[in-house]
């Protein structure tokens, strides 16, 4: 009896990336990591520093971890992570503190809190120890998009309503009046409310769009 030719496994695409910047978006989809994004979006800067941050860790922790997955114990897994994603914190860490003491200062004790960011850790048990490390790595950046493209949406919006300024630069007119509420904590929730709306508004007209083309 002939055998079957065995299936061979799809190649790598950029489906793997561009999940975590729209579909699987962490911030706008799945709602992970608020801390930082509420506490460290009142600029540009500090947005863009942790995005960059999460992204480097992402990358670094998903590529050991998918690179050992076969040499890990699963009864220490998940300590084995931590450890693994506590060393490229404190690289980041390190790196942000050499690089601008400013920045260091502002972002505080949330460049140390991405060790317990659930989407970094979810990422590791979820898909890096069970994927080759290019698919891994695809995905961590995907995911460190989508992440950064998140958080830099609510930068953009605070720093511009509430001190007028981009990245530190002054757009708006002498005679802008800034809205205080944007640069306090009370202002991410209200930001992070609008861009949730829009977000869900554009993914529910293009599933629309889709059922449309369908019967068509």
């Amino acid at each position: 009896m002939a055998t079957q030719p065995e299936k061979k496994a799809p190649p790598q695409s950029m489906d793997t990336f561009l999940k975590g910047v729209w579909e699987e978006n962490p911030v706008f989809v799945q709602l992970l990591g608020m801390c930082p994004v509420l506490a460290v979006t009142n600029s540009v800067t500090n947005a863009f520093v942790m995005g960059m941050a999460t992204t480097f860790v992402l990358v670094m922790s998903n590529l050991l971890v998918s690179s050992l997955r076969r040499l890990i114990p699963k009864q220490v897994r998940i300590a084995t992570y931590i450890l693994i994603i506590a060393t490229f914190v404190t690289v980041a860490d390190y790196t942000i503190q050499a690089v601008s003491l400013e920045v260091h200062k502002s972002l505080g004790a949330f460049i140390s809190l991405i060790v317990v960011n659930c989407m970094i850790l979810g990422r590791a048990e979820a898909f890096a120890s069970k994927n080759t490390v290019g698919k891994s790595v695809l995905d961590a950046l995907g995911m460190g998009t989508g992440f950064t493209f998140a958080v830099l949406c609510l930068g953009v919006v605070r720093e511009l309503l509430g001190n007028g300024t981009l990245a530190g630069i002054q757009v708006m007119g002498d005679s802008f009046e800034p809205w205080i509420i944007m640069i306090l904590p009370g202002g991410a929730f209200f930001v992070l409310g609008g861009w949730l709306l829009l977000f869900n508004w554009l993914k529910e007209r293009r599933t629309a769009r889709e059922k449309i083309s369908e019967f068509a």
